[in-house]
């Protein structure tokens, strides 16, 4: 599965502005950092904005921030949200079934299954746990975790 560069642009831009909580973020500076387009990023915030995870400043001294908390965030949901469609195949569309296989072919199930546990696994993390740290903070807790084995 890959995922749209809509998407793509839609993650980053959340987790720069969870990076940057302390300020108001420009769609320049997102922009800037990855070396992507300007329009492009403004259609993705645009979306966010209206999703209601992003808050807008107009103005002047304007820009964005989250409005929420980044561990509220799911990514999951983010996923769901900003992708279109999740056809793994022709055969998901169901305005296109050209394939001889459509009526008896197991793909299509295991596609979706597979395609799920995707969504499911992505609906485990939050903005939080993607940020720069949360990995660091993880291992720091995993290393130093007493070993509670019996006879340990």
């Amino acid at each position: 599965m890959r995922l749209t560069t809509f998407t793509d642009y839609t993650l980053r831009s959340l987790m720069y502005l969870g990076m940057h909580r302390d300020r108001l973020v420009t769609i320049q500076d997102i922009a800037d950092l990855h070396g992507i387009s300007k329009n492009h990023l403004t259609k993705v915030i645009h979306q966010l904005g209206m999703s209601g995870l992003v808050e807008t400043v107009r103005g002047r001294n304007g820009g964005l921030r989250l409005k929420g908390e980044p561990a509220d965030i799911s990514i999951g949901a983010v996923v769901r949200a900003s992708e279109s469609d999740f056809h793994m195949a022709e055969c998901f569309d169901p305005a296109n079934v050209g394939c001889a296989f459509s009526g008896a072919c197991n793909l299509k199930g295991k596609l979706a299954e597979a395609t799920e546990a995707f969504l499911q696994v992505l609906d485990g993390v939050t903005l939080a746990d993607m940020l720069p740290g949360a990995r660091r903070q993880e291992h720091a807790i995993l290393v130093h975790m007493p070993d509670r084995r019996p006879g340990a």
